[in-house]
């Protein structure tokens, strides 16, 4: 999903003179290009790994009949229209419609509508590409329904809708242990580490949502409460690292 706009606290201050305005624009312009591309850049790679696994996948199924599918550049033509789509549609405030409901919905949600995105944006460059060649778009709708292989096109729809269904669901999962978190779990944490942390952290987790659903705000900011103590000593267990605990005790 599509992240905050660029960070209005790093840009550069405004400098008087007649060459302000221009650099302040010149750096706002760059650091929108910048964010835009990065935020394009994951979806893009993804998909671009993804097609690829499909061509190689079916080009060895079909070795045995001298067939060849798709190449090198198609793949990666499709896999930037995939990410442009994704940039286009990360743009639209309905994609955020389902954020507050179970994950489910807007995992499905989003899937559908980046697929429906995308398909409309490969007939788009179909329709490009016919009314290059023939100079007339009028006749691109019989084209397509007496020389569009549609079967092709069907199945390439199919396994789009299946990476994004995987594309959607890695990203929500991202965004909902927080940026950034889900890569240092997979590829940064120790393995002993993170089983330690992980089954402690979902449990104190676990323990002060059910304290937060039990009990006031007053009673929390009471320092003779139960319910202070407690929400303290949460805080602690999480605060601290489980070697640090462990030597202690």
């Amino acid at each position: 999903m599509r992240s905050t706009p660029v960070l209005n606290d790093r840009e550069a201050p405004q400098f008087q003179g007649a060459a302000g305005p221009s650099v302040g624009f010149a750096r706002r312009a760059g650091a929108f290009v910048l964010h835009e591309f990065l935020e394009m850049l994951p979806p893009t790679i993804f998909f671009f790994v993804g097609f690829n696994l499909i061509v190689l996948t079916t080009n060895l199924i079909l070795a045995d009949y001298s067939v060849a599918l798709g190449s090198f550049m198609l793949v990666t033509g499709a896999a930037l229209v995939v990410g442009k789509s994704v940039l286009v549609a990360n743009a639209m405030a309905l994609l955020r419609r389902y954020d507050r409901a179970p994950l489910i919905q807007p995992i499905l949600f989003k899937t559908v509508v980046y697929w429906a995105i995308v398909f409309v944006a490969r007939l788009l460059e179909h329709f490009i590409r016919f009314w290059l060649v023939e100079h007339n778009p009028v006749g691109f709708l019989p084209h397509m329904i007496s020389t569009f292989s549609w079967h092709r096109f069907a199945a390439i729809q199919i396994w789009i809708l299946v990476l994004f269904l995987i594309y959607v669901t890695a990203t929500e999962f991202n965004h909902l242990f927080g940026d950034g978190e889900l890569g240092r779990i997979l590829f940064t944490h120790r393995s002993s580490e993170l089983q330690l942390n992980r089954r402690q952290r979902i449990r104190e987790l676990v323990r002060l949502s059910k304290l937060a659903d039990t009990h006031t705000l007053a009673e929390f900011r009471d320092p003779a409460s139960a319910a202070h103590n407690q929400l303290v000593d949460i805080v602690q267990r999480l605060a601290t690292s489980p070697s640090v605990r462990a030597s202690a005790e």
